[in-house]
C-alpha cells in the first residue's frame, strides 16, 4: 500500500499533467496549489487554496479562502465555499482530491456566488463635519464688531459745537486753557502767566483779525 507521501507524488504530477497551461492554476510549493474562479476583473471571482498535510490524502487538505485576492468576497460567501468543499472532502478520503475539490466548484460556481454581487457596492461618502460647519452671517458678524458710538447730551453736543467754527473744524486756540491749567499744576506761575498772556494775545488775533 502507497504511503501519504507517495500518493502526493503521484498526484503532483497528475495535477501538472492536467493543468499545463491552464493559467488560473498555480502550484505555489510541493503541497500547495491554488485555483482561481472568474475573471480576474469580476466582482465574483475568488481563489481557492488548498494545502496538503504530512498524512494527506488521508486527512483533508487545509482549505485556506483568506488570500488578498478574495479582500472582496463576501463573508458568508466564503464561507459558503468553504462547506461545500469540506462536505466534498470528506467523501474523498484516502484518494488523491485536490483535482475533484477544484472541479466540484465549477460545477456549482453560480449556486455558491448567488450572495456576491456583481459589482462593488456604492457607498455615498459623508463628511460628518460638513454638519458641523456654522455659516456666519458677515454683515452681522461687522455689525456686532463695530464700536459703540459714544452717546452725546444736548449740552455736551453744545460745548462740542461751540470749539469749532461751524464747519466741524476746531478753531486755534480752543485748549490753551487746558495748556495754561496744565502748566499752572506742573510749572512755575511765571510759565503759567506767560503761557496766559500769550494765549491772550494770539486769541486777540484769531477773534480780532481786522485790529492787526
Amino acid at each position: 500500500m502507497s504511503t501519504p507521501l507517495e500518493q502526493q507524488t503521484d498526484e503532483r504530477e497528475a495535477l501538472q499533467s492536467i493543468y499545463e497551461g491552464d493559467t488560473n492554476f498555480k502550484e505555489i510549493n510541493l503541497t500547495t496549489y491554488q485555483y482561481k474562479y472568474g475573471e480576474e476583473d469580476n466582482y465574483k471571482s475568488f481563489l481557492v487554496e488548498l494545502q496538503w498535510g504530512e498524512n494527506y490524502p488521508d486527512e483533508a487538505p487545509t482549505i485556506n479562502m483568506n488570500t488578498f485576492y478574495n479582500r472582496n468576497l463576501l463573508p458568508a460567501v466564503k464561507e459558503e465555499i468553504q462547506t461545500a468543499l469540506t462536505n466534498e472532502a470528506s467523501q474523498w478520503l484516502g484518494c488523491g482530491m485536490t483535482y475533484t475539490l477544484f472541479e466540484c466548484l465549477k460545477d456549482n460556481l453560480e449556486q455558491l456566488t448567488a450572495g456576491q454581487p456583481e459589482s462593488a457596492p456604492a457607498i455615498a461618502a459623508v463628511d460628518d463635519g460638513v454638519a458641523a460647519i456654522k455659516i456666519s452671517d458677515t454683515d452681522a458678524d461687522a455689525k456686532r464688531k463695530e464700536p459703540k458710538k459714544e452717546q452725546l447730551t444736548k449740552a455736551q453736543k453744545r460745548r462740542q459745537w461751540e470749539r469749532t467754527d461751524h464747519k466741524g473744524e476746531r478753531a486755534r486756540g480752543w485748549d490753551w486753557v487746558d495748556i495754561v491749567k496744565h502748566l499752572s499744576q506742573t510749572g512755575s506761575k511765571e510759565d503759567a502767566a506767560s503761557a496766559l498772556t500769550d494765549s491772550s494775545a494770539a486769541a486777540a488775533q484769531v477773534l480780532h483779525p481786522l485790529n492787526t
